[in-house]
């Protein structure tokens, strides 16, 4: 049981919503402090949360703030994030507790907010692209704590697949292992983030928001405490094909090996080289990818929410 004060603060609005059964979206503030430069990255979150709002959900930020992991954050606390940028830490399972117990600042990861949506029962997240293995993994042991946190939390993750700059085919395969089930969205093929196209096939297929619900319905019923994939490819009119990407991502990969980038920081870095040798592509691609899944969740959350009313 959580203490008293609890380290897990839900804003009212939330809580109101949760409590009356209707539809609330997760989202990560990693993207926000970590993801982008600012102002882009506040103007982004704040599209992100009118989204959300227009397709008739609740939107939840997640972060750490002042002792507290706080589900819903209020546009200055946003704003704050996104100009402290990387100075904010970037926290995960492994480091929450200890930033909670710091009092200081901390952008949530995919696994993180994955947590803390869980801890406050929201069943729909949304964000960027997962992380997953990274290349090399088979001797750096470098696999992202994303996905053991979606073998062990039952939140369901839109994502436009995970980052280009894994190891996709490896990353598959951990979550099959995991019992993660991965939903490509409308499209058979898994999509490489920036790209529609991986060249791997979707092991999962879902059209519309109506059957995620009942694919997440189904999940609670059987008691399965595995998250889920659901694999939203980037809109074509703003993709990088992967022939353009590929280039970029083997010279990220190489100059951070030179580098000897580790841990926490591979990811990071590797995303601002490929924004630097994109030209900048790969921020205007990340930024439409975004706020389209974000839609997407919305329209999950809210047919979620409709079929569990029905179920009642």
């Amino acid at each position: 049981m959580l203490s008293d004060p609890s380290p897990l603060a839900i804003s009212p609005e939330i809580a109101e919503a949760l409590a009356a059964g209707h539809a609330v979206v997760a989202l990560e503030s990693t993207i926000l402090a970590h993801g982008m430069p600012y102002p882009r990255n506040v103007e982004t979150a704040q599209r992100c949360e009118a989204i959300v709002r227009a397709a008739g959900a609740i939107p939840a930020t997640i972060a750490v703030l002042h002792g507290r992991l706080r589900i819903g954050l209020a546009a200055t606390e946003i704003e704050a994030i996104g100009l402290g940028g990387k100075t904010v830490a970037k926290v995960s399972r492994a480091d929450l507790a200890a930033m909670i117990a710091s009092g200081a600042a901390g952008a949530t990861t995919v696994a993180a907010t994955m947590l803390g949506a869980h801890l406050a029962g929201i069943r729909v997240f949304a964000t960027g692209g997962i992380g997953g293995v990274h290349r090399g993994a088979e001797t750096s042991w470098d696999v992202s704590a994303d996905l053991e946190e979606l073998g062990r939390t039952p939140v369901a993750v839109v994502c436009a697949g995970a980052k280009a700059i894994l190891d996709l085919p490896k990353t598959l395969e951990v979550l099959e292992t995991k019992g993660v089930p991965v939903i490509g969205y409308g499209i058979d093929e898994f999509p490489a983030f920036w790209s529609r196209s991986s060249g791997l096939r979707a092991p999962l297929r879902c059209n519309g928001p109506g059957e995620v619900a009942r694919v997440l319905q189904a999940q609670q019923a059987l008691g399965l405490s595995a998250g889920a994939v659901i694999a939203n490819p980037i809109p074509e009119s703003a993709e990088i094909p992967t022939a353009e990407l590929v280039p970029a991502i083997d010279a990220a990969c190489e100059e951070a090996r030179r580098a000897g980038i580790v841990g926490k920081q591979v990811t990071p870095f590797l995303l601002d080289r490929v924004l630097a040798l994109t030209g900048g592509r790969s921020l205007a691609a990340n930024i439409a990818l975004v706020e389209n899944n974000v839609r997407v969740a919305a329209e999950i959350a809210v047919a979620y929410s409709a079929l569990r009313q029905r179920s009642a």
